[in-house]
Order: structure tokens, then C-alpha cells, then sequence
């Protein structure tokens, strides 16, 4: 990022509240007393005591595994292409929310699996879209494998899928024969309101894919997976295979954070900024935005959505921001059929308050100097 630069657009955790000492301290203390464990090949499911901790804190979402139920992978982006690789052949379908990840869209196409998107509201993906498009696309010779959904602060919309919602989702994929694909990476960076029960705690057929990248740190890369039983046992294979497991040292450097380190307390602290800058985000969108503009208002993650005005073109306002020193990201790249030329996403998680502010002034300066033309 060049300097003086102000960036709404990458989705990077904030690390300042993490004890970084104390973190310091217990991977030396690894590596002196266990180090020809944690510098050692290991089991490819991952180690167990990490495994249980994991169990636990899939409770919260209402999930009720065992550590024999979960398999600890090296990022959760791993695990989304493990799964496409054992459901999908060349060709097949995943369904997918408009818009949704694009790291997900890259690893579908890399792949050779077409992505089709199902639209959604403000309560996330609308169940009678979801069986529309089901029906359309086996109509038309399709073979449709998965959905694909980020139910919780979806990235990059900050929707969330409603509560009532969530059983209808997974009733749907289960009468068509459809896996679901649960990505949860930001559940518990939640601002407001009660943790809403998983998708998978209505099904035990969903394959749910958790990080341990947005409650501490990406860099480790720890993710993990929660599948039926012959299911993760392929999974695993197909891990070992691809990478032989997740990092020994990260592992245990992630099993003394959630053991040993209010975890959630840090969580907690870093939770209070997100807020406070999405706040400030969403106080100032309606100068630095075009009149008509739309945005969603998310309740916890790290994005918010914005849709300009017809007419009003993202890639172009990008443009004119980036000569005004503030960027984000153009919308089309969360889409795999060419749409949202006229949408963008901001994401509040790393710039200060007054950082975002003046980053919408900037902003609505490019505003102005679009609608000039």
C-alpha cells in the first residue's frame, strides 16, 4: 500500500489486543520443552487436545461434536478446496450467495465447477430462490453438488442469514440430495444480539468449515472442518495428501491460546473497535456515497455492502478514490457470472475511527468529482 493511503478494502483481523509477550513466551516454552514434538510430523486429523478445545467452542453455535468428529486443516481456505474436490467433478455446480467470497469462487473455478449464485435479501439467502434455482438448473441438464453459503457477517455482503431461515436452508438441500458447505469464519465477532444456532446443528450432514484466523491470528494457519464420519475420513486423505497436515507448531501454539489465554476477553477488546469503526463507517457513507445509494448494516464481521445508483459505475469511482487516497474493493470480483458493476465493499476491520472518516472524505470527494463528469 503506498504511503498515506487510507484502505477500507482488505479483511485483515486487528492483532493489537493479542498479548504478544506473553505469545512470545509460550512458543519458546514449546519449542525448549516439546520442541521434538511440536517440530515433528504429526497425526493427520491433528492433534487431540486442540480437537477438544475446537468441540467446545462449536457449541456456541450450537454445534454438538466430539473432538473424533473434527478434522484440523492447514486454514480453512484448504478446507474449502478439499471439499470441493471430493464432491465436485469438472463441470458440476455450487450454488452460492450473490455475492460471496472470493477466495471460494477462485478455488471453484480453479477446480472446473460452475459456480450459480442465489440471490438474497436482507435476512441472507431466500429459501424459495434457493429452490428455484435448484429446479432450473437440474431442469437444464445441471448436476448441482453444494451450497456454498457464509451464514454469519457474510463476506463480503455482512449479511447474516435469519435464524428462521436456517432450517429451511438445510431442509431444502437435504430432500434435493444438495451438501451443504458452512463457511463460519467470523460467527463470533458479533457486535450485537445472541449467537444464532449453525446450520449444521440441523443437520449433521453439513460440512462445516471453522478458522481460527478472525479470534487469533491468520498467519498460524489453523482452520478445521466438521463432516460425517466417512466423509472427514476422506477429507483427511485428501489433506494428507495435499499438505500431510497443518503445522505442528501452530497447532500447539493455538491449543495454548484457547487454553491458557483469555481468549475471549482479547476477542471481546478487539470486538469494541470493530464496532466503533463500523460505526463510524456507516455514520459517514451517506456524504461520501452518491444520493440513492444503498448499504447493508451489519451486525458484527468486518464488511458492510454498498450498491450505487444505475448508472453509477464501482470500477470508476474505484478509480477517481485511489487518486484521492482512499481505496476499497469493486464488487464484480464476488461474482462469477460478471455482476455487481455497481457495488462495493468496505471493510472497517484495520483503520481507526478517524482513519475511516477521513477516508469517506476522500471518498466523497471522488463522489463528487464522478458526478461532475
Amino acid at each position: 500500500m503506498e504511503p498515506g493511503i487510507i484502505s477500507l478494502a482488505g479483511g485483515n483481523p486487528d492483532l493489537t489486543a493479542l498479548p504478544l509477550n506473553e505469545l512470545g513466551q509460550a512458543a519458546s516454552r514449546l519449542i525448549s520443552a516439546q520442541g521434538a514434538e511440536v517440530l515433528q510430523y504429526g497425526a493427520g486429523s491433528g492433534i487431540l487436545p486442540l480437537r477438544e478445545e475446537l468441540a467446545q467452542l462449536m457449541s456456541t453455535a450450537g454445534v454438538a461434536s466430539g473432538p473424533e468428529d473434527i478434522l484440523i486443516t492447514a486454514g480453512s481456505q484448504l478446507g474449502i478446496e478439499l471439499v470441493t474436490a471430493m464432491l465436485c467433478d469438472p463441470g458440476d455446480v455450487i450454488l452460492a450467495e450473490a455475492p460471496t467470497y472470493v477466495g471460494a469462487i477462485s478455488t471453484f473455478m480453479g477446480l472446473e465447477v460452475a459456480v450459480e449464485h442465489v440471490m438474497c435479501d436482507e435476512d441472507g439467502l431466500i429459501p424459495a430462490e434457493l429452490e428455484r434455482r435448484i429446479t432450473e438448473l437440474r431442469a437444464a441438464g445441471r448436476i448441482v453438488k453444494a451450497l456454498y453459503t457464509i451464514p454469519n457477517f457474510n463476506n463480503p455482503s455482512g449479511i447474516t442469514l435469519s435464524a428462521e431461515r436456517r432450517p429451511i436452508i438445510a431442509q431444502i438441500c437435504r430432500d434435493a440430495g444438495i451438501t451443504v458447505i458452512e463457511d463460519d469464519p467470523y460467527g463470533l465477532v458479533r457486535f450485537e444480539g445472541e449467537h444464532i444456532p449453525a446450520i449444521r446443528s440441523f443437520d449433521d450432514s453439513v460440512i462445516y468449515l471453522g478458522s481460527m484466523s478472525k479470534i487469533f491470528s491468520p498467519g498460524i494457519r489453523i482452520g478445521w472442518l466438521t463432516a460425517p464420519a466417512a466423509v472427514r475420513e476422506r477429507l483427511q486423505l485428501l489433506s494428507e495428501s495435499a499438505v500431510i497436515h497443518a503445522s505442528m507448531l501452530s497447532q500447539h501454539l493455538a491449543l495454548a491460546y484457547l487454553r491458557d489465554f483469555d481468549w475471549r476477553a482479547t476477542l471481546s477488546k478487539t470486538i469494541d473497535r470493530y464496532r466503533e469503526r463500523a460505526d463510524a463507517l456507516l455514520r459517514a457513507l451517506p456524504a461520501a456515497l452518491p444520493a440513492g445509494s444503498t448499504w447493508t448494516g451489519p451486525s458484527g464481521g468486518f464488511f458492510v455492502w454498498a450498491t450505487l445508483p444505475d448508472g453509477v459505475s464501482a470500477d470508476e469511482l474505484f478509480d477517481l478514490a485511489v487518486e484521492e487516497g482512499v481505496v476499497f474493493i469493486p464488487g464484480s470480483g464476488f461474482f462469477a457470472d460478471g455482476s455487481g458493476a455497481r457495488n462495493l465493499r468496505f471493510s472497517f476491520s484495520l483503520e481507526a475511527p478517524d482513519r475511516i472518516r477521513e477516508g469517506l472524505v476522500r471518498l466523497g470527494r471522488a463522489t463528487a468529482r464522478l458526478s461532475s463528469r
